[in-house]
């Protein structure tokens, strides 16, 4: 019972606070390493050539969008791993 305490709080903080995404205006996208909080009409990451925040409705073509914090990295941090972390232990407890 108590993991399912945990993951409702994990998934309440991950929506109360904004958006994060890496961004980055170097050629090379593997150097991004900055983060920044995205303003509230703001609601995906972008991975193009630079990275940043976008709107859902500008993810089309080449721009590859995606929502979640910090999901335009490679390596998975803040919440999300923590949700990852927490589901996957309920799912072995549970089967």
């Amino acid at each position: 019972m108590q993991l399912y305490g945990a993951l409702i709080l994990c998934v309440t903080l991950s929506a109360a606070c904004a958006l994060k995404c890496y961004t980055c205006t170097a050629a090379d996208p593997k150097s991004c390493t900055d983060t920044t909080t995205c303003p509230v009409i703001f609601n995906r990451c972008f991975d193009l050539v630079t990275k940043g925040c976008q709107t859902s409705v500008l993810c089309v073509g080449a721009v590859s969008c995606c929502e979640g914090d910090l999901c335009n990295g490679t390596i998975p941090t803040g919440p999300s791993a923590i949700l990852l972390l927490v589901s996957s232990a309920i799912l072995k407890l549970l089967f």
